[in-house]
């Protein structure tokens, strides 16, 4: 018996050691099989661009409209001020558009919500206008209204008051001097918490005034070049029959009765015109912690060509089509007055100076009911300000 034993252990002994052979070569082929998968991964990882992921917020009405226009966004902050840095979401062209001229331009990226951590990334900022798309829209407003003058006014999505504000005071000034005006407000999508409920508050304040105008990039002050050449777009194919068009900002005063009769003066012409406050050899801010600062590589000349300050600025209606045709050449930089200034340039425009120069003021120090009759714009601080400055000078007239 234990001889039996012994040889059946010895039997098991001489199979199971045969036995491993075939287990040796398999675990070899695998191995070899898993390296070259493990190569071939890295190898395609590595000629991929995969720096722009989508980061967007998931079931949710604002995920639903990106989706629908076929955008990526990625949440980028820009180190205009190191001291209050500000979250956006920065717009990149879909694969298979046509973009004639985009400008790189480095900015810093959060990594984590708990830490600091930044890399140095690479954003396109595209500022030719057809390259984006009205999700809210009026396109048959100037078939109804034919008007001479159409007042076009940038404002944020989640300003509300300040749209109120106007549409109480000089944007419901829908007659002057026997012409018709029109005013309308143009937004971006929002990129804040709250952009569900703020487009649904769109949505409807759109049903209500018939006013609102929104295409699809980004409302942030990095994009207010997009902003100002998607007007351009708007006036130039919806509104070619205007006689004039305006940018105004909307924390504006605007004494429409005066800018009507600057435009109905007979020496003010009504193609290639452009006027407001006009800028001259103004330099180009260098200084990285300046909300203004513009890199070598977006402009590199030092000094801006002559534009207009972009609180308000007024132009014959031939304008718009041309600035948007010739930005298609033009490398947008993020200064947006001083962009459609190097547009002027190109098409060989020089920008008017108003006969009286003084009716376009930055600010005025305090409330002069008699500056306020005088001037065509002014900055204020407050819709609120508007108001009272506004039903002052109307109860009073």
């Amino acid at each position: 018996m234990e001889v039996r034993v012994s040889n059946q252990n010895s039997w098991k002994r001489c199979s199971l050691t045969q036995n491993r052979a075939p287990y040796k070569s398999h675990t070899k082929k695998g191995l070899f099989l898993l390296f070259i998968f493990a190569f071939l991964v890295f190898a395609i990882f590595n000629t991929m661009d995969y720096s722009f992921k989508p980061v967007l917020p998931s079931n949710t009405m604002y995920n639903k409209v990106l989706n629908q226009i076929s955008y990526y966004y990625v949440v980028v902050e820009f180190p205009s001020d190191r001291e209050n840095k500000t979250n956006y979401l920065a717009p990149l062209p879909k694969a298979n558009q046509q973009v004639l001229q985009r400008t790189t331009t480095t900015i810093e990226i959060s990594v984590t919500a708990e830490s600091t951590v930044t890399k140095h990334i690479s954003v396109d900022h595209v500022a030719y206008p057809r390259n984006y798309h009205f999700i809210l829209d009026e396109p048959d407003t100037c078939h109804q209204q034919n008007p001479f003058l159409v007042l076009m006014v940038p404002v944020a999505p989640h300003q509300l008051a300040a749209r109120n504000a106007i549409r109480s005071t000089w944007g419901n000034e829908s007659t002057v001097q026997g012409k018709t005006v029109m005013t309308l407000f143009v937004v971006g999508l929002s990129g804040g918490a709250d952009a569900d409920n703020v487009q649904q508050q769109l949505q409807e304040e759109s049903r209500q005034h018939r006013d609102l105008l929104q295409s699809n990039f980004v409302d942030t002050y990095a994009n207010l070049t997009t902003k100002t050449m998607v007007i351009m777009d708007w006036l130039s194919t919806r509104c070619a029959q205007a006689t004039f068009g305006m940018k105004v900002d909307s924390d504006m005063f605007l004494n429409v009765e005066n800018l009507m009769t600057l435009l109905l003066a007979p020496n003010t012409l009504q193609q290639n015109y452009i006027t407001g406050m006009v800028m001259w050899n103004q330099a180009v801010i260098r200084n990285q912690n300046s909300k203004w600062y513009v890199a070598e590589e977006m402009y590199p000349d030092p000094n801006y060509p002559v534009y207009l300050l972009g609180m308000g600025y007024v132009f014959s209606n031939d304008l718009p089509n041309k600035l948007v045709e010739v930005s298609k050449d033009i490398k947008p930089f993020n200064i947006e007055d001083a962009y459609v200034g190097a547009c002027l340039k190109r098409l060989g425009v020089q920008p008017s100076n108003p006969p009286d120069p003084s009716q376009f003021r930055s600010y005025l120090e305090e409330y002069k009911r008699d500056e306020f009759l005088r001037v065509i714009t002014t900055i204020l601080n407050s819709p609120q300000q508007l108001i009272e400055f506004w039903h002052d000078l109307k109860t009073l007239s």
